[in-house]
């Protein structure tokens, strides 16, 4: 039976191409909307929507990108996410896995809750307690953006004086100090892990290099096919059911001491890097994997964390 699938992103893109023709392939009917064009109706209808195609009357909506905006905005987008679900609309990624996940502080936290190995990390507002941050890991730490993705704002900092400076500079903008120890990857460079994570399992990993200590794809990093290890692919699971979610991009790390970090979980991951390692079309398994979902009559798993 045909499904109505709503793929809710900024544009068309790669990926939403890739799911656009995996979804025709299977006969559903797909459309591609703005997530920052939803409209909710208090007593109306329809109640969610965007540009005409009402959200509540979808077999399932995929969250592609949740774009940059306003506090506002943001909550909005969120607010409607939620809502979608509460209607019994399948959701996935769903509102909780992606305020999860789009928060470092919220990842890192729930990662280490679940007695996984990630970075020590100390997250403040203030350019003296960052300072003290920056000695307490050692002198060499990573610091990010509470909110981002594919390296941007990345900075290491492993001189005091070089620490002042980007500390005083993020006071001005008010922003939040998300410091990490940095750890030295084996081998040395820019290195690390990425497995994709689907319904309990791991579609396909890959390994990512560069000359300098930023691995991204988006920076240009080298990516190859990875076969994980048994206890690798064991803390990605992990690391996914922390955060609940279903479909998600797993960052690994093995140290220079072979000790492996998770770095990050993605809940809204892309795979144009991974695809290019494998012979899987990864937009078919996650329509296959919704087509089994909702054939069971249930929808994408949530997970149960707060």
């Amino acid at each position: 039976m045909p499904l109505r699938v709503a793929i809710l992103s900024a544009g068309r893109g790669w990926h939403n191409e890739a799911l656009l023709r995996a979804l025709a392939a299977r006969g559903h009917q797909a459309s591609l909307l703005p997530i920052s064009g939803m409209r909710a109706q208090i007593g109306g209808a329809p109640r969610l929507s965007s540009q005409g195609h009402s959200l509540d009357e979808q077999d399932a909506v995929l969250v592609r990108i949740i774009p940059r905006g306003s506090l506002e905005q943001t909550i909005f987008r969120m607010d409607a996410l939620h809502l979608l679900a509460k209607r019994g609309v399948p959701v996935l990624n769903p509102a909780s896995v992606v305020e999860r996940t789009v928060d470092k502080l919220y990842t890192s936290a729930l990662l280490e809750l679940a007695g996984l190995p990630t970075p020590r990390t100390l997250v403040c507002e203030r350019a003296d307690d960052a300072l003290g941050a920056f000695q307490t890991l050692g002198g060499d730490v990573v610091v990010k953006p509470l909110f981002g993705s594919m390296g941007h704002g990345l900075v290491r900092v492993d001189d005091e004086e070089l620490a002042y400076r980007v500390f005083k500079a993020l006071e001005v903008e008010r922003a939040v100090y998300y410091v990490q120890q940095f750890i030295p990857s084996a081998p040395q460079g820019g290195r690390d892990l990425r497995a994709f994570v689907l319904g309990g399992r791991v579609l396909a990993a890959m390994e990512r290099s560069s000359p300098g200590w930023r691995s991204n794809v988006a920076r240009g990093a080298n990516c190859r096919a990875f076969a994980l290890t048994s206890a690798q692919e064991q803390l990605c699971l992990r690391a996914a059911e922390a955060v609940g979610a279903e479909l998600a991009g797993v960052d690994l790390l093995e140290s220079t001491s072979s000790e492996p970090f998770v770095l990050e979980v993605n809940g809204v991951p892309g795979w144009q890097g991974l695809q290019s390692t494998t012979a899987l079309d990864i937009a078919a398994e996650i329509v296959l994997y919704l087509e089994d979902e909702l054939r069971r009559g249930g929808r994408p798993r949530h997970g149960a964390q707060p």
